[in-house]
């Protein structure tokens, strides 16, 4: 006769062999579906407004206003050529194109997008991506006035844009926040102006601007402010400057995505672009 001891029965193989297959399996669909990460970008790929959706978010678009405002759109090398046609049909009457980042890198679609937009009729110009922790603020002047930055009195072409930003490849503030990097930017601005007699324009964040400069007021005199903010208006701006001369409100606009506003009508434009 069978004697049974007491105790747990002993679990069966084939409901173990089963759990742990199923665990694996688990693990395995979770590595094949798990959201990929995003890779962190090239040097050369950072554009106007790179880091406004990620720091400072999107809180609508303009409301009506009485003040006069020319609309406006900024380009790099992502849109590749452009359809400038299309643009100028839909009311878009000065541009801005991408010619340099740091010393390293110019736009391949330059000659497209600055000079396509001119001969549909715009009032174009070029900016430069800034990386403060590459090269000296002088150094990168010179490159971006060698590689497409310059200017010239025709009526047509608008004064160079410092694009000083969020930091894509790192640090925000580049490792060089308040006096350091406002004497970077001093660099920049007065290599510039002695190399093309103009002052260029500066675009910027109100919260990357206080976060990295201190909030100085030492340029609000002086160069005109082209403000980045998604939103129904342009917001508080950096210290030193009562109103901005261009506003970059969207980055998902029609045809392009980054559309701007010049405060003013044509007729302001093209008084920037004759000094």
């Amino acid at each position: 006769m069978p004697v049974h001891r007491p105790g747990p029965a002993r679990p069966r193989t084939s409901a173990v062999l089963v759990t742990a297959l199923l665990g694996a399996l688990s693990l395995v669909l979770g590595v094949l579906f798990a959201a990929p990460a995003q890779a962190a970008p090239h040097r050369g790929d950072a554009y106007l407004g790179m880091g406004v959706l990620s720091h400072d978010g999107r809180s609508g678009t303009p409301a009506g206003t009485r003040a006069a405002q020319t609309e406006g759109v900024d380009v790099s090398g992502h849109q590749g050529n452009v359809d400038w046609a299309t643009l100028w049909n839909s009311g878009v009457r000065w541009a801005y194109t991408k010619a340099t980042e740091g010393t390293y890198y110019t736009n391949p679609s330059f000659a497209q997008q600055y000079n396509g937009s001119y001969n549909v009729g715009m009032i174009r110009g070029a900016y430069h991506f800034a990386t403060p922790d590459t090269t000296s603020g002088a150094a990168q002047a010179n490159y971006f006035v060698d590689h497409g930055g310059g200017w010239s009195r025709d009526g047509r072409t608008l004064p160079g844009v410092l694009d000083i930003e969020w930091n894509p490849y790192g640090d925000a503030c580049y490792g060089m926040a308040g006096a350091a990097m406002t004497n970077w930017i001093a660099d920049f601005l007065n290599t510039y102006r002695a190399r093309t007699g103009r002052d260029a324009v500066i675009y910027t964040a109100t919260s990357w601007w206080t976060q990295c400069t201190g909030n100085t007021a030492a340029f609000g005199a002086t160069y005109p402010l082209w403000i980045a903010r998604y939103a129904t208006a342009p917001g508080t701006l950096p210290a030193g400057w009562g109103v901005q001369t261009m506003w970059q409100y969207t980055s998902s606009g029609p045809t392009v995505g980054d559309h701007d506003k010049f405060n003013g009508a044509l007729d302001r434009v093209q008084a920037l672009a004759n000094g």
